[in-house]
């Protein structure tokens, strides 16, 4: 049977209080398993609205109605309004879900500064963000996290080499085809990348005649043919959780007719031959219907030109 895993990347305090439960509930009805990736410091998602002069930003805006999926309060955390704690004020959340039997990692502490700045920060700045989400969640759960999944699929060289320090079983930061080992900057990473392999439901609704009511079957078309290595479909608490829970709902029925086990990524992981995973690097580059550029699954590095 073929493997499908899901990714729930939770940004916000909104979506960890409300999303998370709703999630938990109907994946269980399904029998699924999936990977929750927590923010677990400020939510400051108000202060996202710098990105309204990244090119494609305000076009996106304007097709997957932030205002009704992330709430006025919300787009106002970190500007007009302090910005929760979430791992402070969520804890109970967040311990329910590891007792419900769903994987959990690190998605990030400040989800929006990750965003928007990781990629051109420096060793020093990448190890205390990424140190603070990695410590808050050990306060949490009592143990150290075993994944990490960049917000908005943004990284760095350090960022790479600290989840390979801190012993990471892998990472699922980029978008591609496939698993594969990373390579940035013509430096090997001893940490798997896991890559979303699909694309997200705010990337395709509003394009090519998509709304809430077919949007499924396009992503069902993508997945019609399953791949030897399975596939990674990351869904946001904020919006299969909530608003877009019956679009959820209809990919989780679907997917159960085309023969997959939906499953978290730690299942899908555990298949696979680590020691003969292609090396890839990762390149940052524009992804449909998302602003701005992310880490994606560039060329494959081959034997013959180098060791």
């Amino acid at each position: 049977m073929s493997l499908l895993a899901l990714k729930v990347d939770v940004d916000t305090y909104r979506g960890t209080r409300q999303g998370v439960p709703r999630l938990v509930e109907r994946l269980r009805a399904h029998d699924a398993g999936a990977s929750f990736l927590f923010s677990l410091g400020p939510d400051h998602t108000g202060r996202a609205m710098r990105r309204a002069f990244r090119r494609g930003f305000m076009k996106k805006v304007s097709r997957t109605s932030v205002l009704r999926h992330y709430g006025l309060k919300t787009l106002l955390y970190g500007t007009l309004l302090p910005g929760p704690d979430i791992g402070e004020t969520c804890r109970e959340v967040l311990r329910s879900v590891r007792a419900a039997g769903f994987e959990t990692g690190v998605h990030a502490y400040d989800h929006v500064k990750w965003q928007d700045y990781v990629e051109r920060q420096n060793a020093a700045w990448t190890e205390k963000q990424l140190m603070l989400a990695v410590d808050r969640y050990t306060g949490i759960f009592g143990e150290a996290p075993r994944v990490h999944g960049a917000a908005g699929w943004q990284t760095n060289i350090h960022a790479l080499r600290l989840a390979q320090r801190l012993g990471f079983d892998y990472c699922s930061d980029s978008r591609g085809a496939y698993p594969f080992m990373p390579i940035m900057r013509g430096e090997i990473i001893a940490c798997p990348q896991l890559p979303t392999t699909l694309p997200t439901l705010d990337e395709l609704i509003g394009t090519d005649g998509l709304t809430e009511d077919n949007v499924h079957l396009r992503l069902l078309e993508l997945t019609c043919e399953p791949p030897a290595t399975g596939h990674v479909y990351t869904l946001h608490a904020e919006l299969e959780g909530m608003a877009l829970a019956p679009v959820f709902e209809r990919l989780l029925e679907g997917w159960r007719a085309q023969g997959y086990r939906l499953v978290a990524m730690q299942d899908l992981f555990e298949t696979l031959d680590r020691g003969r995973l292609p090396r890839h690097e990762i390149v940052m580059a524009e992804i449909a219907g998302r602003s701005g550029i992310l880490a994606t699954q560039g060329e494959e590095f081959l034997a013959e030109y180098g060791p």
